[in-house]
């Protein structure tokens, strides 16, 4: 097999296995959600490792499946759970993995410019403050129950006790 035959093997390889790898960051497990198919706002879940040895951050996210897209966490504030912009990014620090999930750090789609159907795809570039940019293909699964950590259900009821801020965006 020539070199090039075994390069574009490895390469569809990782993507087929839902891994992108960008210089020392690697993106694994990858999946959108949107709590209907009206919904104004999803998310996305995902798991950072960084390879290399310096510390990095993911410092913004782009996407033309949103018209604002953010990185988010949730933090409980007198016993209600509030969705926070990170305007500083998520730090990402050498040799180890950061989970972006449900009920924690993610990436808030805010204004979603297509309904989020299940079994399709959207596309995604996370801008890294050393590695830079990062796009990957996330396939869309609104039946995932968070299997990387708390299952944070998005339901009308739920949604009572959610603050999400200044615009009233729900996911």
């Amino acid at each position: 097999m020539t070199l090039k035959k075994l390069a574009s093997a490895a390469f569809f390889l990782l993507f087929s296995a839902g891994i992108a790898v960008a210089s020392t960051i690697e993106i694994e497990h990858p999946y959108a959600r949107a709590s209907s198919p009206i919904a104004k706002s999803g998310g996305v879940f995902l798991q950072i490792t960084n390879n290399g040895s310096e510390d990095d951050r993911l410092i913004a996210v782009k996407t033309d499946a949103a018209r604002n897209p953010q990185i988010h966490t949730n933090i409980i504030v007198d016993g209600v759970a509030k969705m926070r912009e990170l305007e500083d990014g998520i730090p990402v620090p050498a040799g180890e993995t950061v989970v972006l999930q449900r009920g924690g750090l993610h990436v808030m789609l805010m204004g979603l410019t297509r309904p989020f159907l299940q079994d399709e795809t959207i596309t995604i570039t996370l801008v890294f403050e050393k590695a830079g940019e990062i796009t990957i293909e996330v396939p869309i699964d609104n039946e995932r129950q968070g299997s990387m950590g708390m299952n944070m259900e998005m339901s009308p009821e739920s949604m009572e006790n959610m603050d999400m801020g200044e615009n009233g965006e729900s996911n």
